[in-house]
C-alpha cells in the first residue's frame, strides 16, 4: 500500500472538497492508504458521508492551520500542531510515503526542509512545475523555492528535472534546456551563462540542447527547464494570469448576444478541451524535489479533481522511488570529481 497523508485543512476550498478528492483517488486506485491531517471532527463528519473503506482511511489529529500572510518559519515554530508541521514529523518518521498540502508554500518548503531534511548533496530543493504544451507538457523549475541561484544550483536543477522526467513523466530521453532571452550559446546574463557550460560539459545532463526562450515552453521544445527561482516564479504567475484573462475574455465573447450565445453552444465541446489543456487541476501539484520524501505543493485554490490528481501524482513519485533515484545521480558527483 502506498501511504499519501493530505493536509485538509488548508488552502482556500472547504475541507469537504479536499477530503472528497483524497477519496476519489483512494476508490480509482486501490493501493492507496489516506492519512487525512486536520480537525477530526470535520474529517470524521465528513467521511461518514462518504462510501470508502473506513480502513484505508486515517485521521491525523491537527487543530491549527499556517494562513497565506503569517511568517513561514515563525509560524511553524509558534504551531506546533500546524497541519504542515504534522504532515512533515508523520513523513520523517516513516509513517507516510508522501505529503500533499495546499497550504502556505512558503511553510510546506520550510516544514519539509527543517523536519524532514534535504537529500545529501542538495543544497536548495526546487519547486518543479509543468506547463501544458502542444503535445505534452514542459516540466519548469525552479518555480519560486530558490530566488537567488548559484550555476551549480542550476545544475542540479537539471539533473532532478531529469529523473522526474524519465520516470514519473516516462519520457525516455527528455531534453533539457535553459531558460534565457536567446537561443544563443552567448546570451543572458553571467548566471545564465556559467550554467549554460556545467550544463553542456556534465555527462550526466543526456540531452542538454541548449537555451530555450519564455515563448518555447508551451512549444515542445524541450522537455525539462531549468531557470533561477524569481525567473520561474515571475513564469508561473504571468501565465497563470495570462490563462485567467483569456478565459473570461471567452466567455465574456459568447455572452455578448444571442448569436454569439448560439455560437457558444456550438464549440462548446471543443473549447473544453483547449481549456482541460490549460487546467492546473490536471497536473495535481508541484513536487519540490530535493527532499528526503515525497513532498507535493498542490496550487491554494486546489478543488476535488486537484487534490484527486495530486494524491496520484505522489502515489506515482513514491512508486518509481524518485528520493533514492535523485540520491543516487547526487552521489554521482564523486565520482566524476
Amino acid at each position: 500500500m502506498y501511504k499519501i497523508a493530505v493536509d485538509v485543512m488548508s488552502g482556500e476550498k472547504a475541507p469537504e472538497e479536499l477530503i472528497k478528492g483524497a477519496v476519489n483517488a483512494a476508490k480509482e486506485e486501490a493501493d492507496i492508504e489516506l492519512t487525512l491531517i486536520g480537525r477530526y471532527d470535520i474529517i470524521n463528519q465528513e467521511l461518514a458521508k462518504l462510501d470508502i473503506d473506513k480502513n484505508r482511511v486515517k485521521i491525523e489529529k491537527a487543530d491549527q492551520i499556517i494562513n497565506m500572510d503569517e511568517a513561514p518559519i515563525k509560524a511553524l515554530k509558534k504551531k506546533k500542531n500546524a497541519t504542515v508541521n504534522v504532515g512533515a514529523k508523520l513523513l520523517r518518521s516513516g509513517e507516510i510515503d508522501a505529503f500533499i498540502s495546499p497550504g502556505n508554500t512558503g511553510s510546506v518548503m520550510a516544514g519539509s526542509l527543517l523536519r524532514v531534511g534535504r537529500i545529501k548533496g542538495i543544497s536548495r530543493p526546487p519547486i518543479a512545475v509543468n506547463f501544458p504544451a502542444k503535445k505534452g507538457s514542459t516540466l519548469v523549475l525552479d518555480n519560486g523555492a530558490n530566488t537567488d541561484c548559484s550555476p551549480e544550483n542550476i545544475l542540479q536543477f537539471a539533473l532532478m528535472g531529469q529523473l522526474y522526467a524519465k520516470h514519473i513523466m516516462k519520457i525516455d530521453e527528455p531534453r533539457v534546456a535553459l531558460l534565457n532571452i536567446g537561443e544563443e550559446k552567448s546570451k543572458g546574463n553571467n548566471l545564465s551563462k556559467e550554467s549554460y557550460e556545467l550544463l553542456e560539459k556534465d555527462p550526466r545532463i543526456k540531452n542538454f540542447i541548449g537555451n530555450c526562450e519564455g515563448r518555447d515552453i508551451f512549444e515542445d521544445k524541450c522537455d525539462v527547464l531549468v531557470t533561477d527561482g524569481f525567473v520561474g516564479n515571475v513564469v508561473l504567475k504571468t501565465t497563470e494570469g495570462a490563462a485567467s484573462f483569456f478565459v473570461e475574455l471567452i466567455k465574456e465573447s459568447f455572452e455578448s448576444d444571442l448569436r454569439s450565445k448560439l455560437a457558444g453552444l456550438l464549440i462548446k465541446p471543443y473549447l473544453k478541451k483547449v481549456l482541460n489543456k490549460i487546467d492546473y487541476r490536471q497536473y495535481g501539484g508541484a513536487p519540490l524535489l530535493g527532499i528526503k520524501g515525497v513532498v507535493i505543493i498542490a496550487h491554494g485554490s486546489s478543488d476535488a479533481t486537484a487534490i484527486c490528481n495530486a494524491v496520484k501524482a505522489a502515489k506515482n513519485s513514491v512508486k518509481e522511488n524518485i528520493v533514492s533515484l535523485i540520491k543516487s545521480e547526487v552521489e554521482k558527483n564523486e565520482e566524476l570529481d
